[in-house]
C-alpha cells in the first residue's frame, strides 16, 4: 500500500510503499482509509517532541493517529488508528470508532475529532461547564480554538472572549459565536486593563488554554484576589504553543477560587474516553452535517505529502490528506 512513512525522527514523512497492516485480534479491524488530518499532536509525535512519541522504527513508521475510511462491509467510519492512518490501509480499534452520519464529508469528518477532543473534553470533564457561564478561550484563532467556541455555545456557555494574535481571523471569531475578542499583540498592561475589566463585568467561569507560556501568565494576574470572596474560575491547560513553562506566583493561588487542571491525552479516564467515542464525536458529527458546527479545512492528496507536511495553513484550518 501507498503511505505517508517516517524512517527517523524529525525528518520529512515520505510518499512510499508499505507492508499492509495485519490485524492482530478481535479487537482490532482493518479500514479502507480515505481521509486522515495532520494535527499538532502528528507533527508532536513525527518531531519526537511530543510526550507520546514512541521509539524510532528503522524500518519506518507509518504515521496519523485516525482517520476516516470504509469497513469491509462498505459502512463508513471514523476510527482511532492502532496502525498509522495516513496511508490507504489502517488497522483501527473496534471500541474507538464511530459511525458517520449522512451529509458530512469524509475531509470534514477526519478534520473534526482531534479538535472536539482538545474542546469538549476539556469543557465537559474537567472545567464541568454549566448552561450561562463565561468562557475564555486563549488561542481561539486556531483550528481547535474556532471548535472551541461552538462547542462551548453549544454547551450553554451565556458569553465567550476569545483571544489571539491574528487579527483578521480574530475578527472572524465573532461569526463562530465569540461575544468579544482580544488581540495578544497588544502591550501586556493594555492587554491585562481590558481582560481585567471583562472578568469584573461578567466574571471568568472557564478557562480553555492552548497557548501557555507568556498570556497565561497574564491571564493569571488578572483573576489574582485582594483578600475578598471571589468567582471560581475552571482554568485548563490543552496546548502550549507560546512554551511549556510559566511562572506562578503562589498569591494567585491563595488569593482567588482557582481550579487549575490539564487536558490531554493520559489525563483522561477510561470512562471520559468511552463517552467521547459513545457520545461527544456523534453528537458532533451530526451538528456538521446539519451545518450546524462550522469546519474550516484544506485538503492535500496523499502524493503530495512531503512538499505540504510544514504547510503554514491560513486562518485556523485543518490540513487533511486525502487518500
Amino acid at each position: 500500500m501507498k503511505a505517508a512513512v517516517i524512517y527517523k525522527k524529525g525528518e520529512m514523512p515520505k510518499y512510499a510503499e508499505f507492508a499492509d497492516p495485519i490485524v492482530q485480534n478481535e479487537n482490532e479491524v482493518l479500514i479502507s482509509v480515505k481521509a486522515a488530518a495532520i494535527t499538532n499532536l502528528d507533527k508532536g509525535i513525527v518531531s519526537g517532541q511530543h510526550y507520546s512519541s514512541e521509539k524510532e522504527n528503522q524500518n519506518g513508521t507509518v504515521i496519523g493517529s485516525d482517520g476516516v475510511g470504509f469497513l469491509e462491509n462498505g459502512i463508513r467510519v471514523y476510527a482511532r488508528g492502532i496502525s498509522g492512518t495516513i496511508a490507504e490501509k489502517a488497522v483501527v480499534e473496534k471500541q474507538r470508532m464511530v459511525l458517520l452520519p449522512d451529509g458530512i464529508s469524509d475531509a470534514t469528518a477526519a478534520a473534526m475529532p482531534n479538535a472536539v477532543a482538545g474542546s469538549a473534553m476539556a469543557l465537559r470533564f474537567r472545567a464541568k461547564i454549566q448552561a450561562g457561564e463565561t468562557v475564555l478561550i486563549n488561542g481561539a484563532t486556531g483550528f481547535t480554538g474556532q471548535m472551541a467556541i461552538q462547542i462551548s455555545k453549544h454547551y450553554g456557555a451565556k458569553r465567550i472572549i476569545a483571544t489571539g494574535r491574528n487579527e483578521k481571523t480574530l475578527q472572524s471569531l465573532l461569526e463562530l459565536g465569540a461575544d468579544e475578542i482580544i488581540s495578544l499583540k497588544q502591550d501586556d498592561d493594555t492587554f491585562v486593563s481590558q481582560l481585567k475589566a471583562i472578568h469584573q463585568n461578567t466574571p471568568i467561569d472557564v478557562i480553555l488554554d492552548y497557548l501557555w507560556g507568556h498570556s497565561a501568565e497574564l491571564i493569571l494576574s488578572v483573576l489574582k484576589g485582594k483578600g475578598n470572596f471571589t468567582n471560581k474560575t475552571r482554568y485548563v491547560s490543552i496546548g502550549s504553543m507560546s512554551g511549556d513553562t510559566i511562572q506562578l506566583s503562589a498569591q494567585i493561588l491563595r488569593s482567588v477560587d482557582l481550579q487549575l487542571s490539564g487536558s490531554g491525552l493520559g489525563s483522561w479516564t477510561k470512562e471520559e474516553v468511552k463517552l467521547l467515542f459513545s457520545e461527544i464525536l456523534p453528537e458532533m458529527f451530526l451538528l456538521a452535517a446539519q451545518n450546524k458546527l462550522k469546519v474550516n479545512i484544506e485538503t492535500v492528496n496523499l502524493p503530495n505529502i512531503e512538499e505540504m507536511w510544514n504547510k503554514e495553513v491560513p486562518d485556523g484550518k485543518r490540513l487533511v490528506v486525502v487518500i
